[in-house]
């Protein structure tokens, strides 16, 4: 039997909100909004700064505040490593929301790898979410690639994800299959996480596909 979170994703009248409009927020947006999903996009410069993608995207996306993306019950954090922690900061509670981390923990410039404490990144995203239940996925694809058209070649683009909750990560599996993408769970962040993490995992950049 679905849960009630899962039936709100599958009849689409879930809200997604999207943290960051960078190129990873752009590609995600895309697929959400091509699979009949409202979008609330945000970036720090503003919901004006947005009108262009706004208007590129349709009519289930408006721009909005970070605030405003953040109250969406499922909340997509598509923001540099380095501005992860001070919005999540800013946000003032994520008690309940299920947040989608696709990010990776790069330094720029110099591309150098955060420092984590040995832990995976996403386990660290979690410390920062307080409350909400978080998903690795969409961080292993390049942004073309997760913005092209998930049904190729008689198969499904296959989007990894890991989480600790097993509800979130059915709500995400069904998020995934109405985009038209086949998920594969990976476990556990501590386990999952680490398999996707770049740099360091094995799987980002791979572009595969399941065949039925």
């Amino acid at each position: 039997m679905l849960s009630a979170t899962e039936l709100i994703i599958n009849e689409k009248h879930v809200k997604i909100g999207i943290i960051g409009a960078g190129a990873i927020g752009r590609a995600f947006a895309t697929q959400a909004v091509r699979a009949g999903y409202e979008v609330v996009l945000s970036n720090r410069h503003g919901p004006a700064s947005l009108a262009p993608l706004v208007a590129q995207l349709g009519g289930r996306a408006r721009a909005g505040t970070v605030a405003e993306a953040a109250q969406a019950e499922v909340v997509f954090l598509a923001l540099p490593w380095e501005q992860v922690a001070p919005v999540a900061a800013s946000v003032s509670s994520w008690e309940g929301r299920l947040v989608i981390d696709p990010t990776n923990p790069i330094l720029l410039p110099g591309f150098r790898l955060a420092e984590l404490g040995g832990r995976p990144s996403s386990e660290v995203v979690a410390g920062l979410v307080p409350g909400a239940r978080v998903v690795k996925a969409f961080n292993t694809l390049m942004p073309a690639v997760l913005a092209a058209n998930p049904r190729e070649a008689g198969g499904q683009r296959v989007i990894f994800y890991s989480g600790n909750d097993s509800a979130a990560k059915a709500t995400v599996a069904g998020l995934l299959q109405q985009m038209g993408f086949a998920g594969i769970d990976l476990g556990l962040l501590h386990e999952g996480g680490k398999l996707q993490q770049f740099p360091g995992g094995p799987l980002p950049t791979l572009n595969l596909l399941k065949v039925a």
